[in-house]
């Protein structure tokens, strides 16, 4: 029951309009235009590519930190 409560944090509506939240930042972003952004952050930290649901907790907040530092666009949800 948990895990079904997780997930339906981190998604919201279908999945063309998935929803991540970032715990770290207290917002949410819309994943299809995250993908991008997380190869991205895999090049760049010269991470093997890995689904991000399956990196572990420190990976995913490295992830959602080096984000907040190149957010340039307007796929961003506060809320």
């Amino acid at each position: 029951m948990a895990a079904v409560f997780a997930a339906s944090l981190l998604t919201a509506g279908c999945a063309d309009h998935a929803r991540v939240y970032d715990p770290y930042h207290r917002d949410y972003h819309a994943w299809a235009g995250e993908s991008g952004y997380y190869v991205q952050w895999e090049n760049d930290t010269h991470r093997n590519h890995e689904d991000f649901d399956r990196r572990n907790d420190a990976d995913k907040k490295a992830y959602w930190d080096w984000r907040h530092s190149h957010d340039h666009d307007h796929d961003h949800d506060q809320q």
